[in-house]
């Protein structure tokens, strides 16, 4: 039974994965769906009352009987490599392998609809609510007086993209900014805004969900400090234990949005509570298990090649 990847060529995330699973002696096979067609060839027959499917890659090929999950890591659009790309050309591909893989008994490592669901910012704190999380007072609007009457009341604000650069110009990451009172929000009637009441932080907490198993690591922040993911503060990440508390929103959290995987930011206050700010379903956790030793590439790699019929809570 085989592991499937679905990711970029270059994804050192993965890399750690493969590495494990290969030292397990569990075969994977990696697939870029850009690279469909082209570099990889499928073909699927419901024919006579039954279903096989075959995915052909670099000469190894793979059996839909075969397979044993799907990890959906970081897959380029489909057919974006083809001689002839096109909109069309993305949409019969996409067709035609995804529509291949759900017709195969295997586990999902997270599953596509789970996964488009779980990007949606206002989706993930209304789950972060109703799983116990505290969640900073947040206003997604398109409408200037709101968010200027928002920023009054609160002070202390941040405004930030929900849904991260834009894929064809990266240069525009909007990194998250903090804004007062006596700030311009005449473009937010341009565009969706999203401003969060700011959160005073003493440090960024990391906790990454593989299944049942939970891995935290926490990096002190500077004074003042509004995003963690820019610039240097001179400390590491250290694992740190996840509060009962948090353990159990956490997997609240996954059971509503139905994820195997997912990679959790909190901001922790000078009280030491953690305040929520986003779940990434796809977030990479190779940074943190380079600095804190955590077995996280272990982990994903066990269950991605635990067997259906074995699955117990993961």
């Amino acid at each position: 039974m085989t592991v499937l990847i679905l990711t970029s060529e270059e994804d050192v995330t993965a890399d750690m994965v493969v590495a494990e699973l290969h030292g397990m002696g569990t075969p994977v096979l990696r697939l870029d769906p850009a690279d469909l067609p082209g570099k990889a060839v499928l073909s699927a027959d419901y024919a006579h009352g039954d279903f096989d499917g075959h995915l052909s890659v670099n000469g190894h090929v793979l059996s839909m009987s075969g397979l044993r999950s799907v990890w959906v890591r970081r897959p380029g659009e489909p057919a974006a490599h083809a001689a002839h790309p096109s909109p069309w050309l993305t949409a019969e591909t996409r067709q035609a392998l995804y529509g291949m893989l759900h017709s195969a008994n295997a586990r999902w490592m997270n599953h596509p609809r789970n996964a488009d669901q779980a990007r949606l910012k206002p989706w993930q704190l209304r789950v972060a609510h109703l799983s116990g999380f505290a969640v900073p007072p947040t206003v997604f609007t398109t409408a200037p007086r709101l968010a200027r009457e928002f920023t009054e009341e609160h002070r202390d604000v941040v405004v930030k993209s929900a849904s991260g650069p834009p894929p064809d110009d990266p240069s525009l990451a909007l990194p998250t900014t903090l804004i007062g009172p006596d700030a311009d929000f005449s473009a937010v009637g341009a565009g969706p805004a999203l401003l969060q009441r700011y959160v005073h932080k003493s440090a960024d907490i990391r906790l990454t969900c593989v299944g049942t198993r939970l891995f935290a690591a926490r990096k002190t922040a500077e004074p003042g400090q509004v995003d963690g993911r820019y610039g240097d503060t001179g400390h590491t990440w250290q694992p740190v234990p996840v509060p009962d508390r948090i353990g159990k929103s956490v997997h609240e959290y996954v059971t509503l949005a139905g994820l195997a995987y997912a990679a959790f930011d909190f901001a922790e206050d000078e009280d030491g509570i953690w305040w929520f700010l986003e779940c990434n379903q796809g977030g990479q956790f190779g940074f943190v298990e380079l600095e804190t030793g955590q077995p996280i590439a272990q982990t994903v790699a066990l269950w991605l090649a635990q067997r259906r019929a074995d699955r117990r809570g993961g």
